[in-house]
Parts: C-alpha cells; sequence; structure tokens
C-alpha cells in the first residue's frame, strides 16, 4: 500500500482491547454484477471470527476464494454486501484505521531489487506515517534473521531472504494482525522451515496471524484453528484438533515373521488388507478399537510381531473429504437451481 495512512488513523491500534482480532459477517463478493450474466460469487455469506494471538489457517483448493477474502480485509477489493473489522474497526466506516491495523505479505515478490533492506523498511516506515523517533528498523530485521544483511541489495538475497524480508515489510507500522497469502510457495524445505521458525517467534510475541497455505502439514503443525472454504463459502471452522478429530481413522502396518496367504480367523473381524506375504495393514477407529487389542489378536495367532508402524488421521485426509461433500453439495445446488428455472420457463 502506498498511501499514507497516518492522517486520521490512530497511533496505536493497540487501544481497542477488547474483541476478537478479525470479525466477518456474511460477507460476499459478486464480480461482473449481481444477477447479471457473466457475473461470478467469489464469497457467499462468508462469517468466521479470528481470536486475538492466534495463528489462524485458511485453506480452499485454487479459486476457492481465499484471495478475495484477504483482498477485501486490505482494502484492496471492494466487497458486495456484509461487514468486517480488523481489530474493532469496520473496514468502510474506520477505513484508515483498519489498513493500520493490518499487514499483508503477498505470495508475489514484489521487492525493488536496487533496495537494500534497511531502505525499504525506512521507506515503507514513512509511507505509513510512523514517525521517525519509533522507526523499528533494526528490531524487525533482527526479528526475521535479516540483521547481516541490512544493507545488502534485495537482488542479492535467497529466495527465502526475500520471503523474510516481505514479512519485516509487513510489520513496520506495528499492526496486530499479520496476513500471509501462501509464504513458503516455491520455497526450499529448509527455508520453509526456517520461516516458520520465524512466523512462530511473532505469534508468540503477541502478532494475531491469518495464513493461507496449500501445504497442510503446515497448516497442522503451526495453526492452532482452521477454515475451509471452497466455491466462496464457508464449510469448516474449528480449532485444528477438533478437526483432525473429525475422522475418526487410523492406520496400522503389521511386518510379521510367517507368509499370510489368507486372513487368519482371529484376525477376520479387523478386515485386515494384505499387502504382501508378511506385511498386513489395518484401518480402524481408534475410538472404539485400540491398537493393543489388534496386537494381542495378532499374537493369539501364533505370529510373532517383527515391525509396527502407524499412521494418524491428517489433515489432507479431513480437507478432501469435505471439500468433495461441498463440491457435491455444491452441484446438487445448482443443478436444482436449472430444474427450477427450466420449470418456470
Amino acid at each position: 500500500m502506498s498511501e499514507n495512512l497516518s492522517e486520521d488513523a490512530p497511533q496505536n491500534t493497540a487501544q481497542n482491547t477488547v474483541g476478537p482480532a478479525v470479525e466477518i459477517e456474511r460477507l460476499s463478493k459478486t464480480y461482473g454484477g449481481n444477477g447479471r450474466a457473466g457475473s461470478k460469487d467469489a464469497l457467499k455469506e462468508v462469517s468466521l471470527t479470528i481470536p486475538r494471538g492466534s495463528f489462524f489457517a485458511l485453506l480452499g483448493p485454487n479459486g476457492a476464494g481465499k484471495s478475495t477474502l484477504i483482498n477485501i480485509l486490505a482494502g484492496l477489493v471492494v466487497k458486495t454486501s456484509g461487514e468486517a473489522r480488523i481489530w474493532g474497526f469496520d473496514i468502510e466506516h474506520d477505513m484508515r484505521a483498519a489498513r493500520r491495523a493490518i499487514g499483508v505479505v503477498p505470495q508475489e515478490l514484489n521487492l525493488d531489487p536496487f533496495f537494500t533492506p534497511r531502505e525499504m523498511l525506512e521507506l515503507q516506515s514513512g509511507l505509513y506515517g510512523v514517525p521517525k523517533p519509533q522507526w523499528r528498523v533494526d528490531e524487525i530485521l533482527e526479528s526475521v534473521g535479516l540483521r547481516d544483511q541490512a544493507d545488502s541489495y534485495a537482488r542479492r538475497l535467497s529466495g527465502g531472504m526475500r520471503r523474510r524480508l516481505l514479512v519485516a515489510k509487513a510489520m513496520v507500522h506495528s499492526p496486530p494482525v499479520l496476513v500471509l497469502d501462501e509464504p513458503t510457495a516455491g520455497v526450499d524445505i529448509e527455508l520453509r522451515h526456517q520461516l516458520w521458525q520465524s512466523l512462530r517467534a511473532l505469534n508468540k510475541a503477541g502478532t494475531t496471524i491469518l495464513l493461507t497455505t496449500h501445504y497442510l502439514e503446515e497448516a497442522e503443525s503451526l495453526c492452532d484453528q482452521i477454515a475451509i472454504i471452497n466455491h466462496g463459502r464457508l464449510i469448516a471452522c474449528e480449532s485444528t484438533q477438533s478437526l483432525l478429530n473429525r475422522l475418526d481413522s487410523k492406520l496400522m502396518s503389521i511386518t510379521v515373521d510367517q507368509d499370510v496367504t489368507t486372513t487368519p480367523a482371529a484376525l477376520e473381524n479387523y478386515a485386515p488388507e494384505i499387502v504382501d506375504a508378511r506385511q498386513m495393514i489395518f484401518r480402524y477407529p481408534p475410538s472404539r478399537i485400540h491398537s493393543g487389542e489388534i496386537l494381542n489378536a495378532i499374537d493369539s495367532t501364533g505370529l510373532k510381531i517383527i515391525d509396527v508402524t502407524t499412521r494418524e488421521t491428517e489433515l489432507e485426509d479431513i480437507f478432501l473429504r469435505l471439500t468433495r461433500e461441498s463440491h457435491a453439495q455444491e452441484s446438487h445446488i445448482m443443478e436444482s437451481h436449472g430444474s427450477h428455472e427450466a420449470d418456470n420457463s
């Protein structure tokens, strides 16, 4: 954002000490005009609340509406209807205050290659109207691990360092809410973990973080609450653990000391899959069946267990199930709408 936000804006967004970090009520966005031919509903009455101090993930397939929602919060897209507040400030009626309360890290590396990190942060501080005595350039560069590169040209920074510099730029005006749009896209595993470490430190220091990502293990590892959006509709919003508990399933792979060609009678109730002569895979609901029960049943057959591996429910399993259900529901709605129009004609 290049607009100077110092005018009419509070000097300290932390003055609002109650309420959620972000509050969205029945937010909708239609591109092309509501009801006109060729119009597209990017968001459909989305409502969600992001608590202060949380590490919040917004997930969804490509085209689900995530970027539209973020751009509305950032003031880059005008909503069609609904309400949104950032740190208690309405994005429409308290626009300047709302923008000061949010820092946005875009997916694109929009950095001037001929500026140093120090120069970029000083310029960004001026654009946000931060008084020079309150500039926190060195402190912010230290927090994202770029203190030693403060005076190097951006074009000489690695991809991971440039990502961290984007985070630093978004933090110059001390926003209580930080939004990151696919911050680790195209970043190798080592650099991704460095970014995770920086984000965890920011969150621990009190910054509320809203993350969009296609790396589901990233959301599962970092975030305490997850929302999933699909076809512009919110299809889930709950704690990470609660979401994982939705799918009552666990996988256990057992390797035994003898060849097994048919399922032993003692194991028939568990319906194992015989992968090869000596490996069986058990899929079971941990809420009703304990792994020890299966291991005891195997022991009763006379087979000796050589190796055991297990896999818990992963966020990917939940994500795929919910989005598939959402796709089916959306298709049904569209078919019903088409049939209704045909009947009216």
